[in-house]
């Protein structure tokens, strides 16, 4: 059940950020839907591995490159998922950094509750 609210929550927060964003388009809340679990697949089976290959680079960037990483698999989400378009490289690590944002306080929300 809490996969279910962080996914419900990760899609309202991107489909809300598309509306903020210029550079981010979503065709609809359902698309927004589809691009949140297919983001949550790929954090879960991509990422891991992008974060143990980059390793050196993380500790001489001091864990910058990690944004880098998040900005890629947002890419990657975009890629995999209709009616969803990132129009490039920046928009994708400015709106992974906002979306972070915004569903850590959404989930601490929903938590505290």
């Amino acid at each position: 059940m809490n996969f279910l609210i962080r996914l419900l929550l990760t899609a309202a927060a991107a489909y809300g950020l598309t509306h903020i964003l210029s550079g981010v388009h979503m065709a609809d809340f359902q698309s927004a839907l589809i691009f949140a679990l297919i983001l949550a697949a790929l954090n879960a089976i991509v990422k891991p591995v992008f974060v143990f290959l980059t390793i050196p680079v993380t500790i001489v960037t001091l864990g910058l490159f990690l944004l880098v990483i998040n900005a890629v698999i947002i890419l990657l989400a975009d890629k995999l998922t209709s009616g969803v378009q990132v129009d490039g490289f920046w928009w994708a690590l400015i709106f992974s950094v906002i979306l972070s944002f915004v569903t850590s306080i959404l989930n601490s929300l929903v938590e505290d509750k």
